[in-house]
């Protein structure tokens, strides 16, 4: 059997390529980015001509590999957990409409927010959603569940979430492979109307969802990705989720946990599993990374004197943060393990620009345009320039999602806050940007929106970005003014210039669009090195 090193996210990528991927669809996003990235440097992937290119966004990405899945190929689509909010529409009505070729959502979960806004669990999209969900606990698990996944998706006509956590998508552990799958043939869906959600069809779609359910948790239980470990000890029963498995796991030498434990790796929750515990133990301890789905639907709205439930709702397990080993042994009522001290050199360092950033100069430039207005009045978006809130810069006041800049910048104007400034990356322009400088445009409001423009995608390693060579097009086409379109240079030769011009977008009443062009300092040297 073969073998081979990978990281979680590199998991995934190959077992869809071996599983016979057409396409995969995303747009980057730490800890989900090294799965497309993956498959577009794989000679496997470009020999069988896998669709593998950056979309625009979490929402377009999902809308495509629909219509992949629609002419009966497999496709995947990647994304943060957070993308999923911009993939939500889509997402949530492609379960009404199902699926042909087999189609697997891939959302990379941030638990303790190591580089995120928040730690939202993909978990209850799935629910939502009412699909089968698949939550590896192992990086063969998710090799193996990605095979599955596939299958049951077309089986049962449907996409799968599968959701994974930060510390699956980038640790290393050996996969053992299986026997390649060739590509789905082009095929049509037998009914095509079904992915025409006129209300008429819609009704009749989601009536067939919910019939599905029994079904789907059937296969929950049949899969033999949960399991029922019986143990000696009847004081406690643990349910694990996914990874925290692992954690249980790993406090215990030999994998001889003493109490009975079930296994969740698949959703719906084995109900079967469920009750065969509660039947034997009267307090049960739930181990999940992330919120607390399986603990709310276990506890119910009100207690249950049978049994008594704990985990993060009762404080038994921190509310907040990723779960680790140390933490379920503390919950365990066990003694810590005695770690090795952290080397000196391995300290946390508060994030900063790179030296030499374009944003850098940037910011300088808007820092001194701003002299002598109130603080205050700076929007910014999501990307590196996001560090201009810390010292040394202190440029910028916001930060909420992606496209939030523009459109808060509006609504500040709206209210009479004058000048008023929105920061914005070129990726993150075309991500969800476009559509707000569209309603800026219509009012003309008084908005100076500063494009920062390094060519890249900087803040996840210099993916290629969809605005590349096209943002005074796209500005031009929305309708802006062409004498309220300038682009600058941000260099500090160019600073006195570059304030000025600022200032005179300041002063306008309507809306001017700079954009402070210069190449990612990294992706600059990535493409000297690789001439040399």
């Amino acid at each position: 059997m073969h073998k081979e090193l990978l990281l979680g996210d590199e998991v995934i990528a190959q077992a869809a390529i071996d599983a016979g991927l057409s396409g995969i669809y995303a747009y980057p996003g730490t800890p989900s980015t090294e799965i497309m990235e993956y498959i577009q440097s794989s000679p496997e992937a470009g020999e069988k001509h896998i669709h593998c290119l950056w979309s625009a966004n979490e929402k377009t990405a999902m809308e495509t590999a629909l219509g992949m899945s629609y002419c009966g190929k497999r496709t995947m689509v990647c994304m943060k957990h957070v993308g999923m909010n911009v993939a939500a529409d889509a997402f949530i009505n492609s379960a009404i409409t199902g699926v042909n070729g087999g189609l697997i959502v891939v959302s990379a979960d941030d638990p303790s927010m190591h580089s995120s806004q928040n730690e939202q669990d993909s978990r209850f999209y799935g629910k939502f959603a009412m699909i089968p969900i698949l939550e590896p606990a192992s990086q063969q698990e998710a090799y193996d569940m990605v095979f599955y996944g596939f299958d049951i998706s077309e089986k049962l006509g449907v996409p799968v979430l599968m959701r994974i956590t930060t510390r699956m998508a980038h640790s290393r552990t050996g996969v053992a492979l299986k026997t390649k799958r060739p590509q789905n043939e082009l095929s049509l869906p037998e009914d095509p109307r079904q992915f025409v959600l006129l209300p008429g069809i819609a009704r009749q779609r989601y009536k067939k969802l919910l019939r599905q359910q029994p079904e789907f948790e059937q296969e929950s239980v049949s899969s033999g990705y949960n399991q029922f470990i019986d143990g000696p000890d009847k004081s406690l029963g643990v349910i694990t989720c996914g990874i925290a498995h692992n954690y249980l796991m790993e406090n215990y030498p030999g994998q001889t946990c003493p109490y009975p434990v079930v296994k969740v790796s698949q959703y719906p929750v084995p109900v079967s599993y469920i009750k065969q515990l509660t039947g034997q133990c009267k307090k049960i301890l739930v181990l999940e990374d992330g919120y607390t789905l399986v603990e709310e639907q276990l506890k119910g709205l009100i207690p249950n004197p049978s049994f008594t439930v704990c985990g993060r709702l009762d404080g038994t397990l921190p509310r907040d943060g990723e779960l680790t080993p140390d933490i379920v042994a503390d919950a365990l009522g066990m003694a810590k393990k005695n770690l090795s001290p952290v080397p000196e050199i391995v300290v946390n360092r508060p994030p900063a620009l790179c030296k030499g950033c374009g944003h850098i100069d940037m910011y300088n430039a808007l820092n001194d345009a701003l002299q002598g207005h109130t603080p205050g009045r700076v929007f910014s978006d999501i990307g590196c320039y996001t560090l201009g809130a810390l010292p040394p810069h202190l440029s910028i006041n916001s930060c909420v999602d992606m496209g939030a800049s523009i459109t808060m910048a509006k609504g500040a104007a709206d209210a009479g806050l004058s000048p008023v400034v929105a920061v914005i990356g070129d990726s993150t322009f075309t991500h969800s940007g476009m559509t707000g400088l569209l309603d800026v445009l219509i009012e003309n409001a008084p908005v100076t929106i500063i494009i920062s423009d390094n060519l890249t995608t900087g803040m996840t390693g210099g993916q290629t970005s969809s605005a590349y060579g096209l943002i005074e097009k796209i500005c031009l086409g929305l309708g802006l003014p062409e004498d309220r379109l300038k682009v600058l240079t941000p260099l500090k030769k160019f600073h006195d210039e570059n304030v000025k011009t600022l200032k005179e977008a300041l002063q306008h009443k309507g809306t001017s669009v700079i954009v402070f062009r210069r190449e990612c300092i990294q992706t600059a040297a990535r493409r000297a090195r690789s001439k040399k």
